[in-house]
């Protein structure tokens, strides 16, 4: 990568890893975008980077003035690192059911951190409604709105799907990627389907989403109950998400995704966060299904770290019933 400028220059060209061992048991090429290197820790460093820009540019946001965003943590990582390097104050909303290790990164990185209530979309408190209410609220503000403001998008269009064309040579039968806010996929997707010919786009769906549904049959209907997975998995579609041109989904459990962000420690030596488990479980439940030799992409969308207080402890694997499903991804690995 060679020398870049400050902490938004080191945004962006993440490798592409091949996932060895599950490459040879499904005889495809499964690689993982290792978006855990990017200098906040997460994929989510490219919409934070896309969305200030984007305000920058129109004049929406000066020096001196505040970001303000509602999100599970990943994002609210991203903006707080990205104003401290451009002269902005940090906002940031967060439902109360998440790790304990997003808060706490937060708060060193001296984040203005709001905790409320976890509760339906539909509820005027939560967390997205806050955070607009705060920024209308507040001189100089804005709403970073990360779900509805296609900024996001744009800047996946515009980075991740260039670099995931360029790395697999444009030879690529497949991209997989959960959503939450739907950037990634709806960036991602888009310009990969335009770039490389007869590309496949997934949507990967955790337990207790409604996009399994919406994709497969129009219908916004929850898929099982709620999952352990943070950030990903929605009951609406998104702006950012809105006319991408996705071919498929395929749900995973939450057994399957443990199982494999443990399989991937164990057999590949990499330390990741749960969304990553369901991106891999699907790429491989799909690898499976066109046969040896195609060549699936997906996001390693951060590293376990921030998940060591649960998807990394025993005791609370054990209250949530998943402890055998780790041990199953262990056992795999061998």
């Amino acid at each position: 990568m060679g020398r870049v400028g400050g902490f938004a220059g080191a945004i962006g060209n993440t490798p592409l890893i091949r996932l060895q061992s599950l490459s040879a048991a499904t005889g495809c090429e499964i690689l993982g975008k290792a978006e855990f290197m990017n200098p906040g820790g997460s994929v989510k460093d490219r919409t934070a980077l896309g969305i200030l820009d984007a305000a920058e540019r129109g004049g929406r946001l000066a020096r001196g003035g505040t970001v303000v965003e509602g999100t599970a943590g990943n994002t609210g990582i991203a903006i707080a690192h990205l104003c401290h390097a451009r002269g902005y104050r940090a906002v940031i909303v967060m439902p109360d059911n998440q790790s304990a290790e997003k808060y706490q990164a937060l708060e060193s990185l001296g984040a203005e951190l709001h905790r409320v209530k976890a509760v339906p979309y539909s509820d005027p408190n939560h967390y997205q409604r806050v955070a607009a209410r705060l920024a209308a609220e507040t001189p100089g503000a804005i709403w970073a709105d990360q779900f509805d403001n296609t900024a996001n998008r744009d800047a996946h269009y515009a980075t991740t799907g260039p670099e995931i064309a360029r790395d697999t040579d444009g030879r690529l039968d497949a991209f997989v990627a959960a959503t939450g806010t739907g950037g990634t996929l709806g960036g991602a997707g888009r310009y990969l389907k335009e770039q490389v010919a007869g590309v496949r786009i997934v949507l990967a769906d955790p337990q207790g989403s409604s996009l399994y549904h919406w994709v497969q049959s129009g219908e916004l209907r929850a898929n099982g109950p709620g999952s352990i997975t943070e950030g990903i998995g929605i009951g609406r579609v998104t702006a950012n998400l809105a006319g991408t041109p996705i071919d498929r989904a395929v749900a995973v459990t939450d057994a399957e995704a443990v199982a494999t962000v443990y399989r991937l420690l164990y057999a590949e030596g990499l330390l990741l966060g749960s969304a990553s488990g369901v991106n891999v479980a699907a790429a491989m439940q799909l690898a499976r299904e066109l046969g040896p030799g195609h060549t699936i992409a997906t996001i390693l969308c951060d590293g376990g770290q921030k998940y060591q207080s649960r998807l990394y402890s025993r005791e609370w694997l054990l209250q949530k019933g998943l402890w055998e499903a780790a041990e199953a991804g262990r056992l795999a690995a061998r």
